[in-house]
């Protein structure tokens, strides 16, 4: 069987390079092919799907590995919000909403978490 590790990003790519580290990682060890990465996005890192990430910082990390996770599959998740989102775009990169509950049960799945 497969290991897997999940990568918890909630700091705000505006003001903190550490989401940007996150995805460079990910997108790193998803190259490797021998473990099975997920992402999950929360709080301020969930408007890293946007479309426009110039006020990102490091923000040619977006552009350069973001499609990487996209094309890997389905390891993009991002929190459900009680409310419906206006600031995710759908078209930037594939994802999936889960719950509270949902994230738990795959982060205990996981053989690692990391949180950013």
């Amino acid at each position: 069987m497969r290991r897997s590790v999940l990568f918890i990003v909630s700091g705000d790519p505006r003001t903190s390079p550490r989401p940007a580290e996150a995805i460079r990682i990910a997108a790193g060890i998803i190259a490797g092919n021998r473990i099975d990465v997920r992402v999950l996005l929360r709080d301020g890192a969930v408007i890293i799907l946007q479309e426009l990430t110039d006020d990102f910082v490091d923000e040619d990390h977006y552009a350069r590995y973001l499609p990487i996770l996209a094309e890997s599959g389905n390891t993009v998740l991002v929190r459900r919000e009680p409310t419906p989102r206006s600031d995710v775009c759908p078209t930037a990169v594939p994802f999936r909403e889960v719950t509270d509950r949902e994230a738990s049960a795959i982060a205990a799945e996981s053989d690692c978490v990391v949180c950013f």
